[in-house]
């Protein structure tokens, strides 16, 4: 029962399945006001690198990259299946996502995620993302937190 990848794009209907799921989850954790707040940053409708993780040809975890400025990309939508996790789904979506930005001439990954998301927290920090100064939208939103990560 091994895991695939599948790079794609924001057309994948495997992607778009799991970031409905993404969403709902996220709607859970933040509440529907905060998470109204942070979708109108998530729409993934223009997102060129994508990819789709599967076990026995099922979609159990997504992620994508999208250019941030002419250094680094922003990490965006990663998610995986409730019942796949703790089993390197994520490790191995995030090592294909970061070996993508350095193939497309890249030298950092930034992110962002919610204070509440701690499984989130703890896997980008184990990863030796660092915490950064809000930026761009998140710039004075106190729920959201910053991280970068040199990939070269």
């Amino acid at each position: 029962m091994m895991v695939t990848l599948k790079r794609t794009t924001s057309q994948d209907s495997d992607f778009n399945y799991l970031v409905t799921l993404l969403n709902k989850d996220l709607a859970e954790a933040d509440g529907e006001i905060l998470h109204a707040f942070y979708k109108q940053f998530n729409h993934t409708d223009k997102y060129n690198h994508i990819i789709v993780a599967y076990r026995d040809e099922k979609p159990i975890g997504c992620g994508a990259i999208k250019p941030f400025d002419d250094n680094a990309v922003e990490i965006k939508r990663m998610f995986v299946l409730q019942d796949e996790r703790g089993k390197s789904v994520a490790s191995k979506l995030l090592d294909a996502l970061e070996n993508w930005a350095k193939e497309l001439g890249y030298f950092n990954c930034v992110l962002e995620t919610g204070k509440k998301q701690k499984a989130a927290i703890s896997f980008y920090t184990s990863y030796g993302y660092q915490r950064i100064p809000n930026y761009g939208q998140y710039k004075n939103i106190e729920n959201s937190l910053c991280f970068k990560h040199n990939i070269k």
